[in-house]
């Protein structure tokens, strides 16, 4: 990890849904203790309205969020990659860790659905914090 505090990179498809989500977690249950960035190898146009909605639903707002392209700086300047199901686009650093994360696209899913990929982000997201982080 950085010697000031750890910045974790999460990497899905369209950027639209799952790292959207997980970054908004990580941002909400962090605050200012870790760096957080979100990005897809094929960005959407928006973020998915379902995956705003479930994240509504406990409080966190990602409305103000954008799709970003995945870019070499932003692996290189993380300390944690999380990917979401975008194979091979993530370029590989050494020293750099590494995750996979299997979630289900909540891609034209219903709320349901989005609540159920929403929750499990949650347990992963304070799995990594409980890792990431010092304990005070």
């Amino acid at each position: 990890m950085s010697e000031s505090k750890p910045s974790v990179l999460f990497v899905c498809v369209h950027n639209a849904g799952r790292s959207q989500m997980a970054a908004g977690w990580l941002a909400h249950l962090a605050g200012d203790r870790v760096e957080v960035r979100s990005a897809g190898s094929a960005p959407a146009d928006q973020v998915n309205p379902i995956a705003v909605e479930a994240m509504r639903e406990v409080g966190i707002d990602i409305t103000a969020e954008q799709p970003k392209v995945l870019t070499v700086d932003a692996v290189e300047a993380s300390d944690v990659v999380v990917t979401m199901g975008c194979g091979d686009a993530c370029p590989i650093f050494p020293g750099k860790r590494y995750e996979d994360w299997k979630l289900d696209d909540p891609a034209g899913q219903g709320i349901e659905a989005v609540r159920v990929i929403r929750d499990e982000i949650r347990v992963r997201i304070d799995k990594l914090l409980s890792e990431i982080l010092p304990v005070d």
